[in-house]
């Protein structure tokens, strides 16, 4: 690295609204709301406060996905949540999740009402309260929680490192971009080797495992995130796109990509009923 590029780190950081750019609506080094707002809401039993991200998909596919299984008691209202703009640090979505953090869910149902974040905890609380798109047995089962758990725990690798690196850094850094490039291809490579003797990721059966996982490295490899395809020479993932394009296919997923994206001709900023979709 040239040394006009070299950064000696302060003994103690702090923290510059200015130098953090476009990103300081977005990150900042401390929690809570900046403004009062209340959050809107429908008349479904279900209230979703979320961004077409990968992590807000598996929220808006979960939810079709158990409409398309003819659970009415699934439909759900969804609204935007503008992260560009800082909606995410109103009073209103702070208080259904402190870490102000899409995607974010409130279950009226219940008395009291349940708040619900983090999108892994989005997928098994909805899996677990319908009963459904997790496997009975207990092998199938912890198979699709291995699976849950390692996509949490992987993606922030694919997305804040070498998403960020490689799309939206400020300047193209060689060093981050390599280091996050390996493990990206490491966890491709994982996938495609698993995906060699098991049609879904825990097993035979489509699970939240899979809903979890798509959203990131399914996209990733049909093209449709960081534009980053060729980099990565995605081509050699042979099993890994078979089933992303499988899982692409499904009424669910098509339907579920749409809701909360801002973006494109065919998204809808908000979802309250299957009739939106039309």
């Amino acid at each position: 690295m040239s040394s006009e590029n070299h950064y000696t780190p302060p003994k103690v950081w702090k923290y510059d609204e200015k130098e953090a750019g476009k990103w300081s609506k977005i990150n900042r080094p401390y929690s809570g709301p900046t403004h009062d707002k209340a959050l809107p809401k429908g008349k479904h039993p279900f209230q979703l406060h979320s961004l077409a991200t990968p992590n807000g998909q598996k929220a808006t596919i979960m939810f079709e996905e158990l409409l398309e299984l003819g659970l009415d008691d699934a439909e759900y209202d969804a609204y935007t949540i503008d992260i560009g703009e800082g909606k995410q640090f109103s009073s209103g979505f702070v208080d259904i999740n402190p870490n102000s953090k899409i995607p974010a869910l409130i279950d009226t149902t219940t008395d009291p009402q349940v708040r619900v974040f983090e999108s892994g905890s989005i997928l098994q609380y909805l899996a677990e309260k319908f009963d459904v798109l997790v496997p009975k047995d207990i092998k199938g089962k912890t198979e699709c929680r291995n699976w849950l758990m390692w996509q949490m725990g992987a993606a922030p690798f694919l997305g804040g490192g070498f998403g960020h690196f490689y799309a939206y850094a400020p300047e193209k850094l060689k060093y981050p971009i390599d280091r996050y490039t390996m493990e990206t291809k490491r966890q491709l490579d994982l996938l495609n080797k698993h995906l060699v003797e098991n049609k879904y990721m825990a097993g035979d059966e489509y699970s939240i495992a899979d809903i979890a996982i798509w959203p990131w490295y399914g996209n990733l490899v049909l093209g449709k995130l960081y534009d980053a395809a060729e980099f990565l020479n995605v081509e050699e993932y042979t099993y890994v796109k078979r089933w992303a394009e499988m899982i692409a296919e499904r009424p669910a997923v098509k339907r579920g990509v749409r809701v909360n994206r801002t973006w494109g001709d065919d998204g809808l900023t908000e979802r309250h009923s299957s009739a939106d979709f039309d």
